[in-house]
């Protein structure tokens, strides 16, 4: 189907993502910072190679401890987005709590000169007030939810649901959900976390068959499809996963796809809703 687009994401996360973590110690924060030593490098080499943009979220510890790499990926012309402050999964917070982390997040960003257009959750997890507060926050998009696969959407805000209770919809919001999987994220194959559930350790072309074969139904079935490909420098860095990320890229390529960061994807769907006339006042400017 014509007007597939690929989405390139790459979760910064290095310590952050194990100081969250109930016992974080020097060898699990030597895996984070991996992913700015050797990760983040690799990954800019291989999309500049290419000539590719891609979406980058990155915690503001990140962008405060390694404020290097970071500038590279800036300089390098490829979006920065909001991923929390402290890597710490929402759900598990106050209304108040993910209102303050996701303030002093903003405050990093925009310390480096960046005014995020898009976010993603922690975890990829949400709390009952997570959306609402990115939709005060004034973001185009989230990136966040799993409620679709190849489509963007506007997600809900306010749904009521409960064991023995049938779903009440909450209202449209402004947001455009440019939607993830597990199924098509690094850490989920590779990582492991020291945990008999989580082991990791998949081969590159297990994963590999996986994506394509995600990437191949939704070119042949989904007029103007969007996948959303999530991934971690402290992850896939590794030289035998960064040849496999190449493969998958010519694959895309060779049929035809066209590779686009977030923040272009969502204000493409704006402008057509817009131009349209579909948008409800719900969805407009905060």
């Amino acid at each position: 189907m014509p007007g597939s687009t690929v989405c390139l994401t790459f979760d910064f996360d290095a310590m952050s993502v194990w100081l969250a973590h109930d016992r974080p110690t020097p060898a699990s924060l030597a895996r984070g910072e991996y992913g700015a030593r050797v990760g983040v490098p690799r990954v800019l080499d291989l999309l500049d190679a290419h000539g590719l943009d891609a979406t980058f979220f990155v915690p503001g510890h990140t962008v405060e401890s390694f404020p290097e790499e970071t500038r590279r990926i800036i300089e390098a012309g490829h979006e920065v987005a909001h991923h929390s402050y402290a890597h710490i999964d929402p759900s598990g917070q106050t209304r108040e709590e993910e209102r303050t982390d996701m303030e002093r997040a903003w405050g990093a960003l925009e310390a480096i000169g960046v005014t995020p257009l898009g976010f993603r959750s922690p975890s990829a997890d949400l709390s009952e007030s997570t959306l609402g507060l990115v939709e005060e926050s004034g973001f185009l998009y989230d990136s966040s939810l799993m409620t679709d696969d190849y489509t963007p959407f506007h997600p809900r805000i306010g749904d009521k649901v409960a064991r023995g209770v049938r779903l009440e919809r909450g209202r449209e919001s402004r947001l455009w959900e440019l939607p993830l999987s597990f199924e098509l994220d690094d850490w989920v194959h590779f990582q492991s976390n020291f945990d008999p559930y989580r082991k990791g350790g998949a081969t590159p072309s297990q994963v590999l068959e996986i994506w394509q074969g995600e990437f191949d139904w939704m070119d042949g079935h989904v007029d103007g499809g969007v996948l959303t490909v999530t991934m971690h420098p402290q992850v896939i860095g590794r030289g035998h996963r960064i040849a496999m990320l190449e493969a998958f890229i010519r694959h895309c390529g060779e049929h035809g796809a066209r590779f686009a960061c977030m923040a272009d994807v969502a204000r493409e769907l704006q402008e057509a809703e817009e131009a349209e006339g579909r948008a409800n006042p719900a969805h407009a400017p905060i």
